[in-house]
């Protein structure tokens, strides 16, 4: 790992360490800065580091070695965003508040259409790899994941490509979208469903 990978990595304990400082504030300073900075340490500071850090070193789609040493865009935003992959009720709760997790998904970086229902557990690994067209159904624990590691012949193989679902697409619960599925517009997913590498789904009338 290169020495930028190192000081990533220690991205989540850094968040902890705040959420601590932000405790003691609350309880020696209480009032409404002190309210409002754990919500920035929980939610704003991941953003902010990572739209910064991208800036630089942009997240990009296709193959790379993980086992190289050199500093991997995709490695970096997986820290940023590990918190919430330990605590997903902290996203869950941003479900229960219509647009507000679409906002948040933007926040990232992600292209979110208008009207999307969210189920509080739906999972996604990859925030700023999705493109999400109007008026899209998610069911209960859809996990969308725009990312694998693969072991082959010595190297540790990532393969990176966004996810894509259209307009009025409907996800049954339970289904599993991987990186570079594509759904088309009106496409009805049954329960279940999982989407290989770089899979196409039509919509009924297409098939």
């Amino acid at each position: 790992m290169t020495v930028l990978s190192v000081v990533v990595s220690l991205f989540p304990l850094s968040q902890i360490i705040l959420l601590l400082a932000n405790a003691y504030a609350a309880l020696r300073y209480p009032g409404l800065l002190s309210l409002l900075l754990p919500l920035f340490t929980l939610y704003l500071y991941p953003v902010l580091s990572y739209r910064l850090l991208n800036l630089f070193l942009p997240l990009q789609e296709g193959n790379a070695n993980l086992l190289e040493r050199r500093y991997n865009p995709w490695w970096g935003s997986h820290q940023f965003q590990l918190l919430y992959f330990a605590c997903p009720f902290l996203e869950g709760l941003l479900r229960l508040v219509p647009g507000l997790y679409s906002a948040w998904l933007r926040l990232w970086g992600a292209k979110v259409g208008k009207g999307i229902y969210w189920t509080p557990n739906v999972e996604i690994a990859d925030r700023p790899l999705l493109e999400i067209g109007d008026h899209v159904i998610l069911g209960h624990k859809v996990h969308l994941i725009a990312h694998v590691i693969i072991p082959y012949k010595g190297r540790l193989s990532l393969y990176v490509k966004k996810i894509q679902i259209q307009d009025q697409a409907f996800i049954g619960a339970g289904s599993t979208l991987g990186p570079g599925v594509q759904v088309e517009a009106g496409a009805h997913l049954p329960v279940l469903t999982q989407g290989s590498l770089n899979q196409h789904f039509q919509a009924p009338e297409k098939r």
